[in-house]
C-alpha cells in the first residue's frame, strides 16, 4: 500500500468524530457594500454548464408583505425574477436567469426563516419558505410532533425542496415526498393593474391548483408559507444489514413493502448492498439514537484537498486499481463508523439503533459551525479543494426496477473495475417514492437512485471508465424512462422529460393563470418544460458533461476513444452500449 494511501486511511478515521466546520457561503454575491451587480452559484460553485448565473439586483425580504411590494414592482416593471435560497442546492439552473436579461432580480427567501405556527391539537405547523428542514425538525420535535418522510440532509429549505420535489424513502402512508404533506400553501405571484400588479394566492389541500404549486421548480411565482401536515413524535429501529448483491433485483421490488423507511446503499463494484431493516417500534423501546451520517460532518481543508489530489492522481494516471482500494476503504471506515449512527449520541454499541424520528430522520453536521476561517468545511464546499462531482438521480418504476440493476450488474461482471468510483462516493443511494398527486411529481411508486461520482476541473478530460457511467445514465433515462430528479442532473437527463409526465398540460395552464408574462420564467425551464428547443448544448467535449446526447459530439465518435469505444454499437442516435439487449 503506498503512502498516500495509508495518510488517506488514517485521515478518515481522524476526522469521522469531527462536526464544526466553517459554514457555507451565501450563494449571492453582489458588488461591494450593495445589492447591485450580483452572481449566484449553487453549493458545488458551479451549474453543469460551468457558468455563473448574473443578475442586476438581488432583495431579501424579511415578511410576506415585503415579499408582496417586490413582486408587485417588479411585475409592474415588466422585470424577471428569480427565487435564491439561502445554500442553494439545486445543481440545476433553476436560479439562474438569462443572460440576455439586463435588469433581472433574485429574491432570496434567506430571512423568511420564522416558524409561524404550531398546531398540536390538528397536528400541523406553518412556516415561511425560507425555513430549513433543520428548523422543522427542531421545532416540531419540541412540541413532540414530527414530519414522517424526509430527505436524509436537513441543510435545504423548505420552499427549496418542495420545489424540486425532494424526497426520503418510503413506501406507506402518503409517500416520501414532503410536498404531499403540504395542507395549505400562499404564494405571491404577479397579476395585472387592477390587482395592484401582484396576488396572494392561498390554496388549500385538494385544490387542483395546489398539485401545480406542490412540485413548481420556481416557474409559477414565490411561495410564501407552507403548512404541512405532521404526525406524534415515534421512534424507528434501525439495523444495517450487509449482504451480497446478488437479489437486489427481486428484492428491491418487495423490501420497501416490507419495511416502512427501507432504503439500499449498493456497492456495485464490491457486489455489496447495505439494506435498512427500518420501522417504528412503540415510544418505549429503550434507546435514544442520533443519526450525525459521516459524509455530511465537517473535514479538515488539509484531508479534502488531499483526498482530492488522491483522486486526481488516480484519473490522470488511469489508476483503476488505486481507485478501487481507495474507495474499499472508503466503504470499510463507513462501515466501521456505523455511517454515522450512536445508540446514545455517542457511541455506537450495535444494532438495532433506536430513537425518536426527529433524531435519526436527517442530519447535516458541518452546518453546525462558528466561522474557523475554512480551516475545516463541509465535503463540497468550492472556497476548498474537496469534492467536485456530478449527481445523476433518478426514479425507475417498481414494475421495471428489476431489469435496469440487473443491467448495471452485467456492465459490473465485463470490467467490475468500471463502478470502483460510485464506491467511492458511498456508493448509489436507492430509496423508494410512491405515485404523487403533484403534476411534476412521481407519476408511480418508485425506486430513486442517487449517483454521485467524480467530476475533473477541465472540461475536456474525460473521465476515467466515464462510458460505463455514461451508460448507466442513458440506460436509465432512454431504456427505462426514469424520471429526472429536478434538483439534481445533468442536461442530458432532462431531454424529453416533460413528455413523462401526464398531467403537464394542466401545469402549463396554472402556469399560464399565474404568470402569463413569464417572469419567473428562464429559457432553461422552458427548455425543460418543452416550450422551447435547445436543451442541449452541441460544442465540443459537450456529452462529457452531459450537455447533450452521444451522436452529437465529436468526442463520442469510437476513433476518439473518450466513452463510445471501438466494437460499440450506437442504440437509437443516443447510447453507446455494451449490452447486447439494448
Amino acid at each position: 500500500m503506498s503512502d498516500t494511501k495509508i495518510i488517506k486511511l488514517s485521515l478518515f478515521f481522524f476526522v469521522i468524530y469531527l462536526v464544526k466546520s466553517s459554514p457555507p457561503e451565501d450563494p449571492i454575491k453582489c458588488s461591494y457594500n450593495t445589492n447591485l451587480n450580483c452572481t449566484i452559484t449553487n453549493s458545488y460553485g458551479t451549474f453543469p454548464d460551468r457558468t455563473i448565473c448574473k443578475a442586476a439586483q438581488a432583495v431579501f425580504p424579511t415578511t410576506e408583505n415585503e415579499l408582496i411590494s417586490i413582486v408587485a414592482n417588479a411585475t409592474r416593471e415588466n422585470r424577471k425574477m428569480k427565487i435564491a435560497t439561502r445554500f442553494s442546492h439545486s445543481i440545476p439552473k433553476l436560479v439562474c436567469l438569462d443572460d440576455s436579461v439586463q435588469d433581472g432580480l433574485l429574491i432570496s427567501t434567506k430571512f423568511l426563516n420564522k416558524i409561524l405556527r404550531i398546531d398540536q391539537e390538528n397536528m400541523s405547523i406553518t412556516v415561511e419558505s425560507g425555513v430549513t428542514l433543520r428548523q422543522l425538525i427542531s421545532e416540531a420535535g419540541k412540541a413532540g410532533l414530527v414530519l414522517p418522510y424526509t430527505p436524509y440532509w436537513w441543510g435545504i429549505t423548505i420552499g427549496g425542496l418542495i420545489g424540486t420535489g425532494a424526497h426520503g424513502s418510503s413506501l406507506w402512508g402518503l409517500g416520501s415526498s414532503v410536498h404531499d404533506y403540504i395542507v395549505q400553501l400562499r404564494i405571491v405571484t404577479p397579476s395585472d393593474a387592477p390587482n395592484n400588479y401582484t396576488k396572494v394566492r392561498i390554496l388549500e389541500n385538494g385544490s387542483p391548483e395546489l398539485n401545480a404549486v406542490r412540485v413548481s421548480l420556481g416557474v409559477l411565482g414565490v411561495v410564501s408559507q407552507v403548512t404541512l401536515k405532521l404526525e406524534r413524535v415515534f421512534k424507528r429501529s434501525i439495523t444495517l444489514s450487509e449482504r451480497d448483491d446478488s437479489n437486489l433485483g427481486e428484492d428491491a421490488v418487495t423490501f420497501g413493502r416490507q419495511h416502512e423507511f427501507a432504503d439500499f446503499t449498493w456497492y456495485p463494484s464490491q457486489r455489496k448492498v447495505i439494506y435498512r431493516i427500518d420501522d417504528r417500534v412503540p415510544t418505549n423501546t429503550p434507546g435514544n439514537a442520533l443519526n450525525a451520517f459521516l459524509g455530511f460532518r465537517s473535514i479538515p481543508s488539509l484531508v479534502l484537498a488531499i483526498l482530492r489530489t488522491t483522486e486526481e492522481n488516480q484519473e490522470s494516471t488511469n489508476d483503476a486499481d488505486g481507485k478501487c482500494l481507495s474507495a474499499k476503504l472508503t466503504t470499510s471506515t463507513l462501515k466501521i463508523g456505523a455511517y454515522g449512527l450512536t445508540n446514545n449520541g455517542i457511541a455506537f454499541t450495535g444494532y438495532p439503533v433506536v430513537g425518536f424520528q426527529n433524531r435519526l430522520q436527517a442530519s447535516g453536521t458541518c452546518l453546525d459551525s462558528v466561522e474557523d476561517a475554512r480551516i475545516t468545511a463541509c465535503p463540497w464546499d468550492h472556497r476548498v479543494k474537496g469534492l467536485f462531482v456530478h449527481q445523476t438521480a433518478f426514479s425507475i418504476s417498481l414494475s421495471k426496477v428489476k431489469g435496469f440493476i440487473e443491467d448495471v450488474q452485467r456492465l459490473v461482471v465485463l470490467e467490475p473495475r468500471a463502478l470502483c468510483v460510485l464506491d467511492l462516493y458511498n456508493g448509489i443511494l436507492i430509496r423508494y417514492v410512491t405515485t404523487s398527486n403533484a403534476y411534476l411529481g412521481k407519476q408511480e411508486d418508485a425506486l430513486d437512485f442517487d449517483i454521485t461520482y467524480y467530476r475533473s476541473k477541465d472540461p475536456m478530460s474525460p473521465r476515467l471508465f466515464e462510458d460505463f457511467l455514461e451508460e448507466i445514465e442513458q440506460l436509465a433515462f432512454f431504456k427505462y424512462g426514469a424520471l429526472p430528479h429536478w434538483g439534481k442532473n445533468r442536461n442530458v437527463a432532462f431531454i424529453g422529460a416533460i413528455n413523462k409526465y401526464k398531467n403537464v398540460d394542466k401545469f402549463l395552464e396554472v402556469k399560464q393563470s399565474y404568470d402569463q408574462l413569464g417572469l419567473f420564467s428562464s429559457e432553461w425551464t422552458n427548455q425543460v418544460l418543452g416550450l422551447k428547443d435547445g436543451l442541449t448544448i452541441v460544442k465540443e467535449g459537450c456529452a462529457l458533461e452531459g450537455l447533450c446526447i452521444c451522436s452529437q459530439d465529436i468526442h463520442c465518435a469510437p476513433k476518439k476513444g473518450y466513452f463510445c469505444r471501438p466494437g460499440r454499437i450506437y442504440k437509437d442516435a443516443r447510447v453507446c452500449t455494451r449490452l447486447s439487449s439494448q
